[in-house]
């Protein structure tokens, strides 16, 4: 395995920082596979498509992976509250995305994300950047009794763990609190899977958007090239 630096650019988390990945680069030969993508999250790397990546950024270590403890978990009491608010939906797990899917996803970003780098919305760009050649993604919808569409979870599978690729629900019920009830249930299927870890991507401290992920304790962070773990929340 060979890997490759890409050229410095604006950071999209934190403002004045210049963000740069080092990104897997398999021989002609080689093929990544759900095995080989398991050792590449452990040591801090995610994907995009069918590359593998990790930040490598001359002046900043910000970024550092963040994976539940999946047997070892224990919900809140506000995380409780939240699963039993959203005791009517079902789960649905499928591996081909619906224009259902698409419509949805468009309304998120329209009325959630109208700021962030994925507005205005593509379906097919999106759908293209969660898929992946070596790896059938997993694609986790929730429906109420009357069979809406709630939110959707783009998940991969590993040999012993789940990462979390990208949530988006439904803006107009907010008062359910879909995006944390959607890892509270990846959290549970990870569990019914038998799986070690559920993998929720980079935390960065100074970045408000990302805090939620230390919500889900005991977790673990790499720091440096060294898991260690937190038992409590990092934020109320």
């Amino acid at each position: 395995m060979q890997f490759g630096l890409t050229h410095e650019s604006n950071c999209n988390y934190l403002k004045d920082k210049q963000e740069r990945l080092i990104v897997a680069v398999p021989e002609e030969q080689q093929r990544l596979n759900p095995e080989a993508y398991e050792y590449f999250m452990a040591n801090g790397f995610r994907r995009s498509h069918n590359d593998v990546y990790r930040p490598h950024c001359r002046l900043c270590s910000a970024c550092e992976s963040l994976r539940v403890i999946v047997n070892e978990f224990v919900a809140s009491k506000n995380q409780k509250r939240i699963a039993n608010k959203n005791k009517d939906l079902s789960l649905n797990v499928v591996l081909e995305p619906t224009k259902e899917h698409s419509r949805l996803f468009c309304e998120f970003i329209e009325q959630r994300h109208s700021d962030g780098e994925m507005y205005p919305p593509d379906p097919a760009n999106f759908w293209r950047w969660v898929s992946c050649d070596w790896m059938t993604p997993l694609i986790l919808e929730w429906r109420d009794n009357d069979e809406n569409l709630l939110a959707v979870s783009v998940a991969d599978q590993t040999p012993h763990a789940l990462s979390a690729v990208y949530t988006f629900f439904d803006p107009a019920a907010h008062k359910r609190s879909l995006g944390t009830y959607a890892i509270l249930q990846l959290i549970e299927y990870s569990r019914q899977q038998e799986l070690e870890y559920l993998y929720l991507g980079y935390q960065i401290d100074a970045c408000n958007k990302m805090n939620y992920k230390t919500r889900f304790a005991p977790y673990e962070r790499l720091v440096g090239n060294h898991w260690k773990k937190a038992l409590k929340s990092h934020t109320l």
